[in-house]
């Protein structure tokens, strides 16, 4: 990988991520963290072995990447919820990881034979206990945080220069470079700054990659190699964004633009992922997209927004995290999914299977469906995202994503509160109240995405003016104690048209699917984990009647209460009802074949069908072929 340069100061991020611990997640959302503190993430240590007897704290299980994957995830649900007994266990792993660095720096075991790696340090699986101890820091401003970092690093610097990037590490180095920033942004230590360069110059050049994407279909198999594995991809999505800081060339910064266009493009889905069952799988609303890759995406994209501040980041955060997160879970989390689908009409083990490279069992709900890693690495998904909802301007504060919440910050010494009163995704109302001791002014920044014209915004009875959609609205002002904010974001249904002119319907953030009823089969393990099938009862194979050019004609939309566990069919806080009819479409490879190409005709009489958003849903149909309009 070409080396553009070693700039002697970073450049700073356009916003800056709160310290783990404040943001405090309210409604909803504090509730879906409670189900999953409740579920496999509070739990998992307790009986999987790769995490309970894990070679990072002496065991003698697995010693590579699934004990930081769990740390990584169980420790901000720990923080965000203060919950004694999970900040227990968390405190456990740092006292031992901390204890047992090496004296020459090095941290974690040396080498785990169990997955081939015959090196005998393999720094990829560190990187992931950085992030963690690096939150651990913030979350308890430990002593021991930095000093153990400066001296791992200075091990690793060594060390590239006998033993470069290899594997995993090479195509992940993005995620090293992430703590060494962190580190240069606390100690100004020059020499970091040589370490992510030398990191950068040994890695997997994605710029390369993308610039000359070859990848436009399924991936065939002598294709199925690292560069293409759906995870890479979602952790190299950050990767010209992160090194940009330290580049300063625009062309890296336009790349992190390029790369999600070029997956959209090629592999996208409808809930802003892309496909990826083991490996790029095209646009076929039938193929996979595996959890890891949920959860690393939106991390990626949490690393960017703090960097870049585009508001179309987060507009595709929350898309990701209302519909791509909750759907491969079941709604007490305590099993999910490797491979989720768009079209997704049964999950049974099936060797006649689509997936470009999965095993048979790949889309059923159960503890370590498919292979083990989504077991350990799914837990960061929501806790980060709770974590990123606010973060810090120069001026004041940024809401860059929205869902109930409170955060507590400083700004010229005074302390601040803004509380956000909300049930956002499934309304389009925001309230936001301003607690300070004495009135202070700064500026507030708030979030409106690109699909919400016509936005309003009201500063207690006082209209500031347009708002522009696609944008960071700035409000400044002297606020005072108890002033509130009003914001709200017309949520108008859009028909986006997919994969053989198929259409998916989205509202707001929110993409709706088609009602299945399901039965749920045990069918391995000891309850409350194991392993389901499900099976559909009722039918999935329609053709919408759409106006297309005029949804609102076509659905309607009905509000419902909204609890402490909103993604589960039982709860739905918001359906929709749309006319279709059936039409002749069935299984292919164990999955709803590929969408007839639209426009469709068909006798069968009309039928009102109920929608649920996605992330409500173990079944869907996401991607409706649509009825031809008659004369």
């Amino acid at each position: 990988m070409q080396q553009t340069g070693n700039a002697s100061s970073l450049l700073p991020c356009t916003f800056r991520p709160f310290p783990l611990g404040s943001i405090r997640p309210a409604g909803w959302l504090r509730g879906q963290l409670r189900v999953q503190a409740e579920g496999l993430s509070g739990h998992l240590d307790e009986f999987w072995a790769d995490v309970a007897e894990s070679g990072w704290i002496g065991g003698r299980a697995e010693g590579w990447e699934r004990g930081p994957y769990w740390l990584d995830g169980v420790l901000p649900l720990a923080v965000l919820l203060d919950d004694a007994r999970l900040l227990g266990k968390v405190r456990h792993w740092a006292d031992y990881i901390f204890a047992h660095q090496q004296a020459n720096g090095w941290l974690g075991p040396v080498r785990d034979e169990c997955y081939g790696c015959t090196q005998e340090y393999d720094p990829w699986p560190v990187f992931i206990a950085l992030k963690a101890l690096t939150q651990y820091a913030e979350a308890t401003g430990d002593a021991r945080v930095i000093p153990a970092l400066e001296r791992f690093f200075h091990f690793l610097s060594t060390l590239l220069d006998e033993k470069p990037l290899f594997e995993w590490g090479m195509f992940r180095w993005a995620d090293l470079l992430v703590s060494i920033y962190w580190l240069y942004d606390r100690t100004g230590a020059a020499w970091l700054l040589d370490l992510a360069a030398k990191a950068h110059a040994q890695g997997y050049d994605w710029l390369a990659h993308f610039a000359d994407f070859r990848y436009t279909g399924k991936t065939a198999p002598e294709q199925c190699a690292l560069p293409t594995h759906v995870v890479n991809n979602a952790m190299a999505i950050k990767a010209p964004g992160v090194w940009y800081r330290q580049s300063r060339n625009a062309a890296d910064r336009d790349a992190v633009f390029h790369c999600l266009d070029t997956l959209d493009r090629f592999h996208g889905q409808v809930t802003g992922v892309f496909t990826g069952d083991e490996h790029y799988a095209g646009k076929s609303p039938s193929q996979g997209t595996e959890l890891c890759a949920v959860v690393e995406y939106m991390y990626s994209l949490e690393v960017l927004l703090s960097i870049l501040g585009e508001p179309a980041l987060a507009d595709r955060l929350e898309r990701i995290a209302f519909n791509a997160l909750p759907a491969p879970f079941k709604a007490d989390m305590w099993a999910h999914q490797y491979d989720q689908q768009a079209n997704l009409v049964v999950c049974r083990v099936a060797e006649d299977r689509v997936y470009t490279n999965n095993f048979a069992d790949a889309n059923i709900f159960g503890l370590e469906p498919n292979f083990g890693c989504c077991t350990a690495n799914m837990h960061q998904g929501w806790p980060k995202f709770a974590a990123h909802l606010w973060m810090q301007a120069e001026d004041g504060l940024a809401a860059v994503a929205y869902a109930p919440s409170t955060v507590t910050s400083t700004i010229d010494d005074t302390p601040v509160q803004i509380e956000l009163s909300t049930d956002y995704p499934f309304d389009e109302q925001l309230n936001f109240t301003v607690h300070v001791e004495t009135p202070l002014r700064f500026a507030l920044y708030l979030r409106i995405p690109a699909w919400a014209d016509g936005a309003e915004i009201t500063v207690g009875t006082e209209h500031p003016g347009p708002v522009d959609a696609g944008s960071f609205y700035r409000l400044e002002r002297k606020w005072r104690d108890g002033e509130t904010i009003t914001l709200r974001l017309p949520m108008r249904p859009v028909i986006e048209r997919r994969f053989q002119n198929s259409a998916a319907i989205l509202r707001g953030p929110l993409v709706y699917s088609l009602q299945i009823g399901e039965e749920w089969r045990h069918i391995k393990g000891e309850l409350p984990h194991g392993d389901w099938e499900v099976y559909p009862t009722t039918p999935w194979n329609y053709a919408l009647h759409l106006d297309t050019d005029h949804p609102e004609g076509s659905l309607t939309f009905t509000k419902h209460p909204v609890d402490d566990c909103p993604f589960s069919p039982e709860a739905a806080p918001v359906t929709a009802t749309v006319h279709g009819r059936q039409i002749s479409w069935t299984l292919e490879h164990n999955a709803a074949a590929p969408p007839p190409e639209s426009p469709v005709t068909s006798e069968a009489p009309l039928e009102t069908l109920t929608l649920l958003p996605y992330g409500c849903t173990h079944l869907r149909v996401t991607e409706f072929p649509v009825l031809e309009e008659k004369a």
